[in-house]
C-alpha cells in the first residue's frame, strides 16, 4: 500500500477549507463541479481513526463555544496566539484593538490567516521564537491547544520558552480537555495502555491526514486539572484559576511565580 507523503497536511487542509468557504481559489470538487466538504482525519497510534469537518477552524464568534468567549475576556496586554491556525481567535482580538501575534508552524495556516486579515504572523516553533526580543503579556492556547504541552518531558521545555518571552506579570490562557470522564471502551483501553507504557493516560500519539498528505507523528496531551498542576511544579508557572463550566473542557489561567 502506498504511504502518504509527509508534509503540511494541516496547511493544505486549511487552504482547501478556506477556498470552499469563500469560493476563492482551487478547491476539491465532487464530479469536477460541486465543492467537497473538507474533512480533518486524525490517526491515533492504536489505529483509531477520527474525522470531522475542518470548517470550524474558520468559525466567526457567533459560532464559537462559550469558553472561547470567556477566554477572550482573560486576554490582556500584548498577546501571542500559539497554534493560531486560520486566525480565528487572533482576528477577533485584532478587531478589538488588541496587539496580537499569530504563531504557527504551518505555512498554509499562516497564509490563510494573513488572507483573512491577520496583520502580525510568525511561522516558527515556540522554542525557536523564544529567542526573539519581543515580550508578551498573554499567551493564548485555545482550540484545545493546552495539548501542546505534549508530555511530562516536553511540558517544562515549552513553559521555559514561554518564560523567555514573558513580560512581567504574564499569563497563559489555555483551553484543555479532561479525558477521564469517558466510558468509551476504546478510549479507556488507550488510557490504560498509556499508563502501562509509563505515559500519562491522556497522552495521545497522533498524526493528521489530509488527502494524500500526512503530518509527522506527534504527542498531544489531554490531561486532568490535577495532572496539569503536577506538570507546572518547578516550572516557574502556577495555576491561577480553572473554569470548568463546560466540562470536560476547561480554561486554565497560569501565571508566573512571584
Amino acid at each position: 500500500m502506498e504511504q502518504p507523503t509527509i508534509g503540511d497536511a494541516f496547511g493544505e487542509m486549511i487552504r482547501d477549507a478556506y477556498a470552499v468557504r469563500t469560493g476563492i481559489g482551487p478547491r476539491p470538487l465532487a464530479g469536477g463541479r460541486y465543492p467537497r466538504p473538507v474533512i480533518e482525519v486524525i490517526e491515533r497510534d492504536d489505529g483509531l481513526i477520527n474525522g470531522a469537518p475542518a470548517d470550524h477552524y474558520l468559525d466567526e464568534p457567533p459560532d464559537w463555544p462559550p469558553y472561547d468567549h470567556r477566554a477572550m475576556r482573560l486576554c490582556r496586554g500584548r498577546v501571542l496566539d500559539i497554534g493560531v491556525g486560520a486566525g480565528r481567535c487572533a482576528l477577533e482580538l485584532q478587531r478589538r484593538g488588541i496587539a496580537v501575534t499569530g504563531l504557527d508552524t504551518s505555512l498554509g495556516a499562516i497564509e490563510v490567516a494573513r488572507k483573512r486579515g491577520l496583520r502580525d504572523t510568525v511561522r516558527n516553533t515556540v522554542d525557536e521564537f523564544s529567542r526573539a526580543a519581543v515580550r508578551y503579556d498573554t499567551f493564548l492556547l485555545l482550540g484545545n491547544n493546552l495539548g501542546l504541552l505534549e508530555s511530562p518531558e516536553r511540558a517544562p521545555v515549552l513553559l521555559a520558552a514561554l518564560s523567555r518571552l514573558a513580560a512581567p506579570g504574564a499569563r497563559i490562557v489555555a483551553q484543555g480537555s479532561d479525558p477521564y470522564g469517558t466510558r468509551d471502551p476504546v478510549h479507556v483501553a488507550y488510557h490504560e495502555r498509556n499508563r502501562q507504557r509509563g505515559r500519562l493516560g491522556g497522552q495521545l500519539r497522533l498524526r493528521l491526514r489530509y488527502r494524500e498528505i500526512a503530518s509527522d507523528w506527534f504527542d498531544y496531551l489531554n490531561c486532568s486539572v490535577a495532572e496539569l498542576e503536577g506538570l507546572l511544579a518547578g516550572t516557574g508557572w502556577r495555576l491561577k484559576s480553572i473554569d470548568e463550566r463546560d466540562r470536560p473542557y476547561y480554561l486554565a489561567v497560569m501565571e508566573q511565580d512571584t
